[in-house]
């Protein structure tokens, strides 16, 4: 596996250093890749679909979960009832990466819905798409009281449903053929997303260690006031699974996802349903290489491993354009290779709002471009020249200064007003401001001791405090490691900070 690995490793200094990048700091950095990709365990098969399982957890899970169905039916041509369109053609494309076929040829998600209150899930079940999922795959408390927000009661509930949300996550993982990871979508401000997302994102570890996990987790709207007074906490305890557990987070930004309906849709008041089909197009894009393979980038270790060359910097934002509305029709204007790389550059196109860099440090670490339409390889390798001559992206000082592309073919069963379109998956070092944002509104509660009651009530809490302290050390240490990863000597900090972390669990 290293060998294979550091074989493709290789190919890519050499083509970087052409660029006059220092080749040991490339090397440096190639091992590093290679040991993310190693530890996780995972073969190569390239002749064969990887399987991926969704999990969809609380409110905002399902909501985006729903959306992201809906598009990838639209996209295979695939019924809302989960039946192949007659106008669609078979073996274009790996539906099996998502779907399995049940013995009457309806397509059914590997996707499980699992909330504590039933609201949302009875609209789903109430949809036309109902017919589309394996009921036994749909998971709602007993109770139907929800979490109250609250992430101490949605991860006190996890516990308690355990085992019957495992029987489902284990029937369905024995029925996939070479899972290569679950996708898990939740927010973390809530009380399911959140606290029953972290106990389920525990145990998935521990339960599938050689398998990834990776989320679209949605983090809260900074311009509006929440009316979940406990928001700082229950966003503070996920990070710290998302940190620990996951292997790699694409952060959903409400406040960047609300400003860009508002300067880029042009809705003012944009609804939850119209964010959710901005982020369902995330998702679907970012998924378009493993379900429309070509030459690489067809599993998800391919995907990811190039973006993520060390285990705690695993937090991606994305960025997509052009962006428009079905009633927009009077913006589309033509787009080429070039006009699309550099509008994925700019801040204002990114879902994730990191404000401001006002000492000018925070440097790409790095960035895959999926790029969909008509294009010429020639335009693509002639458009990273331009970028690179322009300065248009500033990469961290130990690694490859490249921006990787993938050239995905697109669903010929959806039509696109644009002739090129592209997303962005960047690791970005500016990414720590979110959490920054999040230690400083956690830091002014637990100052007052604010809304501890609620915790209180549950086991987990009633007689220790601890579990907040050590997920604001967590999250700390994590803002602490994107910025070193601004400086050279960052390879040599992480080893030392793993050899000394290694040590301590080994005297415990």
């Amino acid at each position: 596996l290293f060998t294979a690995i550091f074989s493709e490793t290789i190919i890519l200094l050499r083509t970087v250093s052409k660029y006059g990048r220092n080749l040991q700091e490339n090397l440096r950095f190639a091992v590093s890749r290679t040991c993310f990709e190693a530890n996780q365990h995972v073969r190569r098969i390239k002749a064969m679909p990887r399987g991926i399982i969704t999990l969809q957890l609380g409110q905002c899970g399902n909501q985006i979960g729903f959306e992201f169905w809906k598009r990838l039916c639209l996209e295979h041509g695939i019924s809302p009832s989960g039946m192949l369109q007659e106008f669609a053609t078979d073996g274009i494309d790996r539906k099996d990466v998502f779907f399995y076929q049940a013995d009457d040829d309806h397509y059914i998600p590997r996707a499980l819905l699992l909330d504590l209150e039933p609201r949302v899930i009875h609209s789903i079940m109430a949809s036309p798409y109902a017919k589309l999922y394996n009921p036994e795959n749909v998971y709602l408390s007993k109770d139907g009281g929800g979490a109250g927000n609250n992430w101490a009661s949605g991860f006190s509930q996890g516990e308690k449903l355990h085992e019957e949300v495992f029987d489902i996550i284990d029937r369905e993982a024995d029925g996939t053929e070479s899972l290569e990871g679950f996708v898990l979508c939740h927010s973390i401000a809530g009380g399911t997303g959140s606290g029953m997302g972290s106990y389920i994102m525990e145990r998935l570890a521990d339960h599938f260690p050689k398998k990834l996990i990776q989320t679209y987790s949605v983090f809260p709207n900074q311009d509006e006031i929440s009316d979940v007074v406990v928001q700082p906490y229950n966003s503070l305890l996920t990070l710290r699974r998302l940190t620990s557990c996951a292997d790699c987070v694409v952060v959903l930004d409400n406040t960047a996802l609300n400003r860009i309906a508002n300067d880029w849709l042009h809705l003012e008041n944009p609804s939850f349903a119209q964010i959710n089909t901005l982020v369902s197009t995330i998702m679907s894009v970012s998924t378009t290489t493993l379900r429309y393979p070509s030459y690489m980038n067809n599993n998800l270790i391919e995907l990811l491993a190039p973006l993520i060359p060390t285990s705690q910097l695993h937090f991606l934002m994305t960025g997509y354009t052009p962006l428009t509305t079905e009633s927009d029709t009077q913006s589309v204007q033509k787009t080429t290779v070039l006009d699309v790389m550099r509008r994925l550059l700019q801040p204002k196109n990114m879902m994730v709002s990191t404000g401001p860099d006002k000492t000018n440090h925070h440097r790409y670490i790095s960035i895959l471009n999926i790029i969909q339409g008509e294009v010429n390889p020639s335009q693509v390798h002639q458009s990273i020249q331009r970028i690179r001559e322009r300065k248009l992206a500033q990469f961290i000082p130990w690694g490859p200064a490249s921006i990787q592309v993938a050239l995905s073919r697109s669903s010929p069963y959806v039509q696109s007003s644009h002739r090129v379109s592209g997303l962005m998956l960047a690791n970005h070092t500016s990414i720590c401001s979110l959490f920054e944002r999040a230690l400083g509104q956690y830091d002014k509660l637990r100052k007052r001791g604010a809304f501890l009651d609620q915790f209180r009530k549950e086991d987990k809490f009633k007689d220790d405090l601890s579990e907040l302290d050590e997920a604001r050390d967590v999250v700390d240490a994590l803002v602490q490691e994107y910025e070193v990863a601004t400086k050279e000597n960052y390879l040599s900090w992480h080893a030392s900070r793993t050899a000394a972390s290694n040590d301590d669990r080994m005297n415990q």
